[in-house]
């Protein structure tokens, strides 16, 4: 009985080791929105940022028969986004200083796309919300900034056709960051 025990332990820890299945990973690379021209001359912040998404996939894809698969990134969506945002100011002439008392915080709220496929078709919805503070000692601007996009096609999603939706999505977002008015006249007046 204790050699019955020994070996069907043995066999359930070997099963436990063996390697798992992968999950999906797509690639990551938001493109910054860059300024032609500097709207102020080194005007320094510091910048933060946080991922306060409630799960850290980027694409969930529903293939029917309750087979619902997680997709992640190659790359950590905070950093990527942090680096995109400040390529975005400093190219219209502010300068990151961890001593500034100016700063910008992003919060990545939302950043998902939901995939529906089949072998005929595929169906994907993508959003997302990220929300940026602009602070100073004498008040702050806070703004969302949200982005949306629908596609449908033929045949089953390929990785390419989601990372691509994904990419298009943050970068609707990162355009509507760099071109609004209203924050880059609050920067250049308070910072």
């Amino acid at each position: 009985m204790r050699k019955l025990f020994i070996a069907a332990s043995l066999t359930l820890l070997a099963a436990c080791a063996s390697p798992q299945p992968e999950q999906p990973q797509i690639n990551f690379i938001p493109s910054p929105t860059l300024s032609p021209q500097k709207i102020v001359d080194n005007v320094s912040f510091a910048l933060e940022s946080k991922d306060v998404r409630s799960a850290q996939y980027v694409a969930l894809i529903d293939s029917g028969h309750n087979n619902i698969q997680p997709v992640h990134t190659r790359q950590n969506v905070r950093i990527s986004l942090e680096s995109a945002v400040f390529d975005q100011l400093t190219s219209q002439g502010f300068q990151v200083s961890v001593n500034s008392e100016n700063t910008v915080s992003l919060e990545i709220m939302e950043l998902l796309i939901n995939v529906q496929h089949s072998v005929m078709q595929n169906e994907m919805t993508a959003h997302g919300v990220i929300k940026l503070t602009a602070e100073t000692p004498a008040g702050k601007m806070v703004k969302t900034y949200r982005g949306k996009a629908h596609r449908t096609g033929a045949f089953s999603a390929s990785d390419e056709s989601i990372e691509e939706v994904l990419n298009d999505v943050t970068n609707l977002i990162l355009k509507e960051m760099a071109n609004d008015q209203e924050l880059q006249g609050y920067m250049k007046e308070r910072f």
